[in-house]
C-alpha cells in the first residue's frame, strides 16, 4: 500500500498543481525597439543594483565630512573609605570621595578632512562611470538580442510560409502520383524536405525561445509572455560621411571605461596628497576634572597630546601610493590602445557590410533571385534535397 501510495503521489501532484501551470495562456506584448529599450533601462535589476553604487559612495562623502566624536572617561572612583576618612570628611561619604572626569576631542590637522572629501568625490565619479560603462554593455547585449529576436520572428515566418506551400505541392504530387503521372521517389523527395524544413522550423523556434528568456530576464517580466519586436527598419550611416579619427577623439572624451581609468589615476594623485598629510601627526585636546586626587580637592586641568614622528612618517603608505598612479597610468594607456583597435575594427566591418548591402540593394535582378528563393520557391518549383 505505501509503494503505490509513493509512486500515485506524483501524479497527484502534477494533477492537482502542475495543470494550471500548463494552462496557462501566454500574452503577446508587442513593442518598437524605441519602446523596449526604454522598459530595459527602467526595469533591469542589474541596472537598477549598479545604480545603488552611486549612492552608496554620496554616502560614504557624506561620511568623511563628520567629525569624530568627543570621548569622556570617568576614573579613579574610591568606591571606599576608611572610619578614619569618614570621620576626617564630616560623615560626608559619597559626596566627598576621589573621583576623575576627562574630556578629550581629536583634530585632525594638515586639512586631512578636506583632502579625504576630495578623494571620496572622485571615488563617486569613478562609481558613475562604472555605472556607464555596465550600461553600455548591457545596451550593447540588450540591442543584439532585439534583432537577433527580430531576425528569427521573421525567419520562421518565412520558413512557415514555405512549410504551407510544401504541404500543398505534396498534396498535389501525392494525387499526380495515385494516378501513376509522375516517379513515386519525385514525392519521397519532396516528403524528404518537409522533414528537413519541419526540423530547420524546430531548431529556429529553439532559438528563438532562448532569446525570449534572455530578452525577458534582462527585461525582468513574467515568463509567461512572448515578447513580439516590430519596426525594426532604421536609416543606415554612409560611413564615408563617417571620420574614423573623429571616432577615436569621440571615444577618448565619452567612453566611460577609458574615463573611469583616467579618473582612477585622478583618485590615486588625491590618495598620494592624503597620504602625505598622513606624516604630520593629529592633535587631542583634553579637559580633565579630579577631586581629591591630589593637593587640591578640586583640580581642573587641559592637556593636549600627539604622536611623535620619528619613527613612522608614512613612507611605505606615501610609496604605494606613487606606485599606483605609475601602474594606473599603463593600464590606462593599455585600456585606451584596446578600445582604438575596437573602434578601427568595428569602423571597417561596418563599411564593409554597408558596401555589401549597397550592391544588394541596387542589383534588383539579385533581390529579386532572393525573394523567389525565400518566399515563393515552393509555389513554383520543384525541391532537391
Amino acid at each position: 500500500m505505501r509503494k503505490l501510495l509513493l509512486s500515485t503521489l506524483p501524479c497527484l501532484i502534477l494533477t492537482f498543481f502542475g495543470l494550471p501551470v500548463f494552462a496557462q495562456e501566454f500574452q503577446i506584448l508587442k513593442y518598437t525597439p524605441v519602446e523596449i529599450e526604454a522598459l530595459f533601462l527602467k526595469q533591469n535589476l542589474q541596472l537598477l543594483a549598479e545604480k545603488m553604487n552611486i549612492t552608496l559612495a554620496e554616502a560614504e562623502i557624506a561620511q568623511s565630512k563628520l567629525w569624530d566624536n568627543p570621548q569622556l572617561s570617568i576614573g579613579s572612583m574610591n568606591l571606599w573609605s576608611t572610619a578614619k576618612q569618614r570621620e576626617e570628611l564630616g560623615g560626608a561619604f559619597p559626596r566627598n570621595t576621589q573621583f576623575s572626569i576627562e574630556l578629550s576631542q581629536l583634530i585632525l590637522t594638515a586639512n586631512k578632512r578636506n583632502k579625504l572629501i576630495n578623494s571620496q568625490k572622485v571615488s563617486r565619479e569613478i562609481t558613475v562611470l562604472n555605472f556607464e560603462d555596465v550600461l553600455r554593455g548591457l545596451k550593447a547585449e540588450f540591442r543584439k538580442l532585439i534583432y537577433e529576436t527580430e531576425y528569427l520572428q521573421s525567419y520562421k515566418d518565412v520558413l512557415s510560409v514555405q512549410q504551407e506551400s510544401l504541404e500543398l505541392l505534396i498534396s498535389a504530387y501525392k494525387r499526380q502520383a495515385e494516378l501513376n503521372n509522375i516517379a513515386k521517389n519525385e514525392l519521397l523527395r519532396l516528403q524528404s524536405g518537409l522533414i528537413e524544413l519541419k526540423n530547420e522550423i524546430n531548431e529556429t523556434e529553439a532559438a528563438l525561445n532562448e532569446q525570449q528568456k534572455n530578452l525577458k530576464s534582462l527585461l525582468n517580466i513574467s515568463p509567461f509572455y512572448i515578447i513580439k519586436v516590430e519596426n525594426t527598419n532604421f536609416n543606415y550611416i554612409d560611413p564615408n560621411q563617417v571620420s574614423l579619427v573623429s571616432l577615436l577623439e569621440k571615444a577618448h572624451e565619452l567612453r566611460p571605461d577609458i574615463k573611469r581609468e583616467q579618473q582612477q589615476t585622478l583618485f590615486y594623485e588625491k590618495s598620494l596628497i592624503y597620504e602625505k598629510s598622513q606624516r604630520i601627526p593629529d592633535i587631542t585636546l583634553s579637559a580633565s576634572y579630579d577631586q581629591y586626587g591630589g593637593v587640591w580637592k578640586d583640580f581642573i586641568g587641559f592637556g593636549i597630546s600627539f604622536d611623535l614622528p620619528f619613527l613612522n612618517r608614512n613612507q611605505g603608505n606615501i610609496k604605494a601610493a606613487k606606485i599606483n598612479i605609475e601602474q594606473n597610468k599603463l593600464i590606462a594607456l593599455q585600456l585606451q590602445n584596446i578600445a582604438e583597435h575596437e573602434i578601427t575594427e568595428a569602423f571597417y566591418n561596418y563599411s564593409r557590410t554597408y558596401k555589401f548591402y549597397e550592391e544588394i540593394e541596387n542589383n534588383d535582378l539579385f533581390v529579386a533571385f532572393i525573394r523567389f528563393h525565400k518566399i515563393e520557391v515552393f509555389e513554383h518549383t520543384d525541391i532537391s534535397i
